[in-house]
């Protein structure tokens, strides 16, 4: 088993505006938010050896991590695009790691850009229904049942949720009104106007039993972190925060295929990183969870072991989730506030907060963070492990 606990840091965080970026592109993005990360970190551009990027999910372009490369100025020893949807980000610090360990390259970029809100964005529309009905090869299995995109597919996992263990609307809402009072005190949030609970239950259905607040928004904007080894880090311009683990699981098939929905990669992923960290749940001081719908937060906790299955809403009550809670989680306003963006947002604010630099919602002496990611509806999962 590769042992990287203590080795490997992100030394530098960047990330664009978030929201609406009229006369953006991915690759102009992606550029800007590695030049930050750059600048947070102080490292020279000449240093960076390896190029690595989620593709855009409303616009797949081959090559794209070489066409980063290019705009940013970087002839790279080691470039990939890696598709995983939103558990791609952790996954490629990951394979950043590894080329490390065997060589390969010392400095790395790990970035996602995109500008779906923007621009043309295909893969968050429906489908067809002339094109769902020609069966599963087109269409996916799903939308052959009038599933044609992620919110019915996690409306049906919530659904069945409920009925397995119970779910109230309020305890979804309890979600949605934290994590948006959390991005209230993030200036960079794309919505920082706080709701109330009856607010939450007012707003308008998607696919029951999500309203508007259960579902993130669809967002333009990039972030990107730096990796490189402990010993390159020293002497950078800010404190390394230090990679202890990672993991990944992916359930993989489609929805309609598996045996169980309310259970998914985090049962596998999550605890084989606490293993690989040295650590249980009880050492974890915040977490970022992927939250693309508020019933997510909710089974990672449990699949993660910070409860049974089946008390994750209760678990998330009594203020334990807000930032002066045991287990302050999404603390810049996650996916459903900060920006719909699949996940790097969430490794940038586990840096910031585990350096002391997330002013008003800074959480009290973070040590140790969990971050999740996570792709398709529940299809693939990935966990990574810091610490200050």
């Amino acid at each position: 088993m590769l042992d990287i606990n203590g080795k490997y840091c992100i030394v530098g965080v960047g990330n664009t505006e978030y929201g609406r970026t009229p006369g953006r592109n991915a690759v102009t993005l992606t550029v800007e938010a590695i030049r930050n990360a750059i600048e947070d970190c102080g490292i020279d551009k000449g240093e960076i050896d390896a190029v690595l990027t989620k593709y855009p999910t409303s616009n797949f372009q081959g090559l794209f991590s070489a066409r980063v490369a290019q705009a940013l100025g970087v002839v790279p020893r080691v470039t990939a695009t890696l598709d995983q949807a939103g558990a791609s980000n952790i996954s490629l610090i990951a394979y950043a790691i590894m080329c490390m360990e065997a060589g390969l390259c010392n400095v790395a970029t790990i970035s996602y850009g995109d500008n779906p809100n923007t621009s043309g964005r295909p893969s968050y529309g429906r489908r067809p229904a002339a094109e769902a009905a020609r069966g599963p090869t087109y269409g996916g299995d799903e939308a052959v049942a009038g599933m044609t995109g992620a919110p019915c597919g996690y409306a049906m996992i919530a659904q069945r949720y409920r009925y397995e263990y119970g779910l109230t609307d309020e305890q979804l809402g309890t979600i949605a009104t934290t994590f948006r009072r959390h991005a209230s005190l993030n200036p960079n949030a794309q919505f920082q106007q706080p709701f109330t609970m009856e607010e939450y239950l007012s707003s308008r259905w998607v696919a029951e039993p999500f309203r508007l607040y259960d579902c993130c928004p669809v967002s333009d904007g990039a972030a990107a972190v730096i990796v490189t080894s402990v010993e390159r880090a020293r002497g950078l311009k800010k404190k390394p925060v230090s990679v202890m683990s990672f993991a990944q699981a992916h359930p993989a098939w489609d929805l309609a295929q598996r045996e169980v929905l309310t259970t998914s990669g985090a049962a596998i992923s999550g605890p084989t990183a606490f293993r690989l960290a040295g650590i249980s749940v009880e050492d974890v001081d915040f977490a970022e969870l992927y939250d693309c719908f508020t019933i997510v937060p909710i089974v990672t906790l449990e699949d993660y072991g910070f409860c049974k299955k089946g008390e994750g809403p209760d678990f998330i009550g009594g203020g334990r989730i807000g930032l002066e809670g045991s287990l302050p989680l999404n603390t810049s306003g996650g996916l459903l506030s900060e920006t719909g963006m699949p996940g790097m947002q969430l490794i940038v604010e586990a840096v910031r907060q585990l350096r002391g630099e997330a002013g008003p919602r800074q959480v009290k002496d973070p040590e140790i963070c969990v971050v999740s990611n996570q792709g398709g509806v529940m299809t693939t999962h990935a966990t990574l492990v810091l610490r200050n």
